[in-house]
């Protein structure tokens, strides 16, 4: 298959699996009831979990509606030069870039916001002294200790005298919240002047606090519900991790700021699911 063709087909699926979200969305009930009104999400809401550097995938999303991702350096295959090439696209493109880093460490989250990254998601994060001491990675002094390079964030010229606060205020930080230590702690983390938001991360918080699999049970959903509440006494924004309608009505109702709906692979394996059912029903497949 050449290169014109699997753009096609990426287009293809990300056409379908919007529709099927969105429809989700409309339909869908969540635990406790049906969607209000003002609780149904808009495009600008939903984010998608990106961990490999496909730019026609990252131009197809934007064509689709998709204004925000979250780009994966932890457990995804980016280096610093695909890194580099990709957020220089994001941003071309105008589409909001949440870079979860690969390690809680100053070079990590640096490297991040100086490729052009809108805001850092920092996981491994323990208790607040520990995450005061990594988000002060994330800003410039006399609030952090982030180092200046010239480059992309500056238009490649030499920074105005007011550069360094208007990035302290563009670029965010959030905690993630998927250590016991974190959660044990996640409402001091939220009042931290470095921490600019929450983001929970179900999966790793269900196997820290000794319960296994993540399953969006009762005992998850109260561990997401503490998130939500320590942001919002801080007055500030979370992002809800929601695969199913389940989770994306919780999170509509608990007011997340984003809603990553799906990732990479689950955008591609909907929609070739869908591919095949179709051929099936059209008799080409048995």
């Amino acid at each position: 298959m050449d290169c014109a063709s699997i753009d096609l087909l990426v287009r293809l699926l990300l056409l379908y699996t919007r529709s099927v979200f969105l429809a989700g969305f409309h339909e869908k009930q969540g635990i406790d009831g049906q969607w209000s009104t003002t609780a149904r999400p808009h495009m600008e809401k939903i984010c998608l979990w990106v961990s490999q550097p496909h730019f026609g995938f990252l131009e197809i999303a934007k064509l689709m509606g998709i204004s925000s991702i979250v780009v994966e350096l932890e457990h995804g295959t980016f280096d610093l030069a695909t890194l580099d090439h990709f957020l220089a696209m994001t941003r071309a493109l105008g589409v909001r870039t949440l870079a979860k880093v690969i390690a809680p460490t100053t070079e990590a989250i640096q490297q991040a916001l100086d490729f052009g990254a809108d805001s850092v998601v920092i996981p491994h994060l323990l208790g607040v002294e520990h995450v005061h001491e990594v988000t002060r990675a994330a800003k410039y002094p006399p609030h952090g200790i982030r180092s200046y390079t010239g480059g992309r964030v500056y238009g490649y010229g030499r920074p105005a005298a007011d550069a360094f606060d208007n990035e302290n205020l563009r670029t965010r930080c959030y905690a993630m919240i998927e250590t016991a230590e974190s959660l044990a702690d996640v409402e001091k983390i939220a009042a931290l002047p470095n921490v600019d938001g929450i983001f929970p991360g179900p999966s790793d918080l269900s196997l820290s606090r000794g319960r296994g699999a993540y399953a969006f049970s009762e005992v998850d959903r109260a561990d997401l519900t503490r998130c939500a509440r320590a942001a919002q006494a801080s007055g500030k924004p979370w992002v809800m991790p929601a695969w199913t309608p389940e989770e994306r009505a919780f999170g509509a109702r608990e007011d997340a700021e984003l809603l990553v709906v799906a990732s990479q692979f689950m955008t591609i394996r909907a929609g070739l699911n869908a591919t095949l059912g179709a051929l099936r029903q059209e008799k080409v497949l048995d």
